[in-house]
């Protein structure tokens, strides 16, 4: 796998005299739109030099406080100046994320013979340091490095009134990292990433951490009765795994203290956490629909199949670098679904590894499959939340565009959680019902189940199809990352083209929410059915 580049991004007191690009935000006020984070002495030369202060030149230039809406100019000196639009000040700790990564591209656009140096001063607070720091680095993600010198020799962050600023910057860089991980991950060539590779990729990074691994081969899945994943990696040459990615807090140097609240001082977790958070993660490497083939428009992106998986995994690592006080196991279900005459077949019946019998409704619906394989195995270590995360259904990108996964779960306060998560995040989910009549597409004349129903409401019969393997009494949400999972389109914000690391930082968050809680808010709550169910 092609290593990525992202650049070195510090805290600094004040601006440096060797700065090549100074970047500011332009917010909405009462008042009018208005510069935040201008060095006065940038701003007294700007205007000996040119006659007007920054924000009358960026005004006249249309600089406009929209989000991620960025305008340059030129300052006495080599100084460039890239302004970049915040739509309100009281948002800007919310939205930091988004400019800076918009402005970001736009410093990676500007011509330059040498590395720039780069000055952001817009960072007001600690929240607003790390939002920075996190969009610089989102902003700058490219699958290739660069070939010669980079474009971007470092990023300082100017705060000199922010207390720990320094460590909010560490802990958006390793937020950061995990985000590019999985982007990085799903942009590999699916002939680079097949599912044995991308297990031993996952292993290599979990070494380097306090993250232990388990990756069951062909034969174990064989022996241990993995009949869905088998049975959608039956038809590739290239066989199928399941990996177990187990981070177990330990008294140790991290990131977060017994409240959840950012701290190095030395955490003391105990030897095994109170709450055990599971994530599966689907992992179809490339998708050509098996026997149900797919069109040559629906092929080409199927590479991207496996970001639910990416997520988990990019979590998972992420999770152990913060090493908060509860215990996370990720199971990635990795296959890769092709046609060939060991491909399994519509109206096939599959022995799911908990002995349900499904009855193949479409091979092109092999995401659910795997995932409840996986799901079954994590629900025989009891754990009190399991989570799956896929890009499982075109249903969910025709319900809700491409910027915002389903989110479906059997409890009111698990898709609290996960909103909430997700909303620190940045990242768009919304809620959606399994409605009782979804049961009846279900139902099979031939096993227990049937994998798929009608072509309406695919994403909510997906959905029900998942329940069924999760546990009586435990709690469980999915996320349909079908449509936010990639970017078909041009870059946006902090968003590049093609994989964008969704779900990474909202698994993230919802581990260190958990960590921040006292056991008691789970007991009972969390398992009152959902009223949509």
């Amino acid at each position: 796998m092609a290593e990525f580049w992202l650049p070195d991004v510090r805290v600094a007191r004040k601006l440096s005299k060797d700065t090549d690009v100074l970047v500011l935000a332009l917010v909405d006020t009462a008042a009018g739109p208005r510069i935040v984070g201008l060095p006065a002495e940038v701003d007294d030369a700007y205007k000996t030099a040119m006659g007007e202060t920054v924000q009358q030149a960026a005004l006249a230039l249309g600089a406009k406080p929209e989000l991620g809406h960025t305008v340059v100019l030129s300052a006495p000196g080599k100084l460039r100046i890239v302004v970049v639009g915040i739509e309100d000040i009281d948002d800007i700790d919310f939205s930091a994320q988004a400019a800076t990564g918009a402005a970001l591209r736009r410093v990676l656009g500007l011509k330059s013979r040498r590395s720039l140096r780069v000055g952001i001063a817009f960072a007001e607070n600690y929240d607003v340091v790390t939002a920075v720091a996190e969009g610089a680095l989102l902003g700058c993600y490219r699958y290739k490095p660069p070939a010669d010198k980079p474009p971007i020799a470092e990023i300082r962050i100017i705060a000199p009134d922010v207390e720990d600023a320094a460590l909010a910057c560490d802990a958006a860089k390793i937020r950061a990292y995990g985000v590019c991980l999985a982007r990085q991950w799903v942009n590999t060539p699916p002939n680079l990433l097949t599912p044995e590779i991308f297990a031993e990729e996952v292993a290599r990074e979990a070494k380097a951490r306090s993250v232990s691994f388990e990756i069951w081969d062909e034969e174990r899945l064989e022996v241990e009765g993995f009949g869905g994943i088998l049975a959608v990696g039956g038809g590739s040459d290239n066989p199928p795994r399941l990996v177990r990615l187990h981070y177990n807090p330990q008294p140790s140097l991290g990131l977060i203290d017994d409240a959840g609240t950012l701290s190095m001082r030395r955490t003391k977790a105990d030897s095994t956490a109170s709450f055990h958070l599971a994530l599966v993660g689907k992992g179809i490497t490339f998708d050509a629909g098996g026997l149900s083939l797919k069109s040559f428009e629906n092929m080409s992106t199927m590479k991207y199949d496996m970001a639910g998986a990416a997520a988990v995994a990019a979590a998972v690592l992420t999770i152990a670098d913060y090493a908060p006080n509860v215990e996370v196991t990720g199971w990635l279900a990795l296959a890769e679904n092709l046609p060939s005459g060991t491909a399994y077949r519509p109206s096939d019946v599959i022995t799911m590894y908990n002995g349900v019998t499904v009855e193949n409704a479409n091979s092109d619906a092999e995401g659910r499959l795997v995932l409840a394989d996986a799901i079954s195995r994590a629900g025989e270590e009891l754990p009190h939340l399991i989570v799956d995360i896929a890009t499982l259904t075109g249903a969910a990108r025709v319900a809700l565009g491409d910027r915002t996964a389903a989110l479906f779960s059997n409890a009111v306060t698990t898709s609290q959680l996960l909103d909430t998560a997700a909303f620190a995040a940045g990242e768009d989910v919304w809620q959606m019902p399994i409605t009782e009549e979804t049961k009846k597409k279900l139902e099979s004349k031939v096993a227990d189940l049937k994998s798929s129903g009608d072509r309406y409401g695919g994403a909510v019969t997906a959905a029900a199809f998942l329940r069924e393997f999760v546990p009586e009494y435990t709690m469980w949400a999915h996320l349909d990352i079908a449509g936010p999972a990639f970017n078909r389109g041009e870059p946006y914000e902090h968003i590049p083209s093609d994989a964008t690391g969704f779900g990474v930082l909202t698994l993230v968050n919802l581990a260190l929410i958990i960590a921040a809680f006292d056991d008691d808010i789970f007991d009972g709550e969390l398992y009152e059915a959902d009223e949509d169910d």
